[in-house]
């Protein structure tokens, strides 16, 4: 079965950009970071091919560009899947589809670099339940696309109520080392190498803290205290350098190749800087010691993840450019979470540290735009002013720095993705929504016309969904 749109069959015969079903592709996949490398060579390369869509120019809104600039009264225009001017009283070329949205906003589409959709699917039991291999504390053998359900109804909810067009999807953090986590484009496939963004790194999932301490200190072993947890880090990465150093000695060399150890694989690519560490930590101080660690073992943390105690630091990870994804007054719900402070993200943000939203939430990821506006109003209250237009950075271009795909999208430039919300309202008011969602200049939703409604097939025929008549 496919996730399709409702009616998917009478989408075949719509005339404005509307998406056929995705196919596989025989043709090789874009080559991105590492990719042709023995360690890092991809099994599964992506056959994500952009749905057609047609030049389309949005007139009189205000946008958010995604990397803090703002334009009132302004213009977006996109053709082939790219953004290809942004500005104000830009004129409509011949064939282009117009839409006045006068009273609206435009921004780039959100990325969500914390989701576990597809591997935690809806609905939520345990039969479906494939995020976490928690049979070692060491599983960075496991790769997260292997478990995505491209049908899981989340992503399409993604999409229509929240405007994400973009997400990185992690392992969960029973485990110091998770597994690869992967990075996909929002859109209804049958595979998940249909939907996953092209040329886009890998990430290594890693967690500190809480979660590896409880759950293998409850089965008598190592680790069962913080230092447990840093003594395997660091003995894990002290057998993956010597695993790097035979491979880049046969590679340059020659001779018997070494064994072959898919764990390690990842852990080569993290030490030659082509797969992206985006670390599980609560902790100030845990977060200090994990970047000491890094500097050790010769590593960087793209990411912090939840990071409630980030502010402590900032000048730390601007210092060492670690990113952290937090959310905006998540607190108290275990004990490393109970110096939270909804400030967070805006002292990171005046700290001139990059820091951005996240879920780590089914039904968050549908609202993230509301976790900015929150975020953003502690900070004010706090004495921090932060513009609307910069808050926009925490879903857009910070979290593709962090991603590594800062390059191709994560904002409204020329060249890049038109991966493009058309918002009925201020995007960080509760009451607006997404009504209209572009991935790489394909109309995926839009809110009056009941065909561009993606639902995934398991929900068909239920009450409100895909009853289209």
């Amino acid at each position: 079965m496919l996730m399709l749109g409702a009616a998917a069959v009478a989408l075949a015969g719509c005339t404005t950009g509307s998406p056929p079903p995705q196919t596989a592709s025989s043709e090789p996949a874009a080559k991105g970071p590492g990719i042709g490398k023995g360690y890092s060579h991809d099994p599964y390369p992506s056959t994500y091919k952009p749905y057609p869509g047609v030049p389309t120019l949005l007139t009189n809104v205000t946008i958010f560009d995604g990397e803090g600039g703002r334009i009132d009264g302004g213009s977006v225009l996109f053709r082939d899947g790219k953004i290809a001017a942004v500005g104000r009283d830009l004129a409509p070329e011949a064939g282009t589809t117009v839409i006045d949205g006068t009273g609206k906003y435009v921004t780039p589409g959100i990325i969500d670099i914390h989701s576990h959709l597809g591997d935690y699917p809806s609905p939520g039991v345990q039969a479906n339940s494939d995020g976490n291999e928690a049979t070692s504390p060491v599983t960075a053998d496991v790769w997260a696309e292997h478990s995505v359900w491209p049908q899981d109804p989340g992503f399409g909810r993604a999409l229509v109520n929240g405007g994400v067009t973009t997400l990185q999807i992690l392992p969960g953090s029973a485990n110091l080392f998770g597994g690869r986590s992967v990075v996909i484009k929002n859109v209804y496939a049958r595979t998940v190498q249909a939907m996953k963004f092209p040329g886009a790194p890998y990430g290594l999932k890693m967690a500190c803290g809480e979660n590896p301490k409880r759950v293998y200190g409850s089965k008598g072993r190592e680790p069962s205290t913080r230092m447990g947890n840093i003594a395997v880090d660091r003995a894990t990465w002290a057998r993956a350098v010597e695993y790097d150093r035979r491979w880049t000695k046969y590679e340059e060399k020659g001779g018997e190749p070494p064994s072959r150890d898919i764990a390690m694989d990842t852990l080569r690519g993290v030490l030659d800087g082509e797969i992206l560490v985006q670390n599980h930590c609560y902790r100030a101080d845990e977060m200090a010691i994990v970047m000491d660690m890094a500097k050790e073992f010769g590593y960087h943390v793209s990411a912090f993840h939840h990071a409630v105690e980030a502010y402590k630091i900032a000048d730390l990870l601007k210092a060492n450019n670690t990113c952290a994804a937090v959310w905006a007054d998540w607190y108290g719900f275990k004990m490393e979470a109970y110096d939270a402070v909804p400030e967070n993200l805006a002292i990171l943000e005046k700290q001139g540290a990059c820091a951005m939203i996240h879920s780590d939430d089914e039904n968050g990821i549908q609202r993230l735009n509301q976790e900015i506006a929150k975020a953003r109003r502690s900070g004010i209250r706090a004495g921090y002013d932060i513009p609307e237009e910069t808050a926009w950075k925490w879903v857009a271009i910070n979290p593709a720095k962090a991603l590594g795909i800062d390059k191709v999208t994560g904002s409204l430039k020329p060249g890049k993705m038109a991966d493009v919300v058309l918002w009925n309202g201020d995007p960080l008011s509760v009451y607006s929504r997404p009504q209209m969602v572009w991935v790489d200049g394909a109309l995926l939703y839009d809110a009056a016309n009941p065909r561009l409604r993606p639902v995934s097939d398991f929900e068909l025929g239920q009450p409100g969904e895909g009853d289209v008549k």
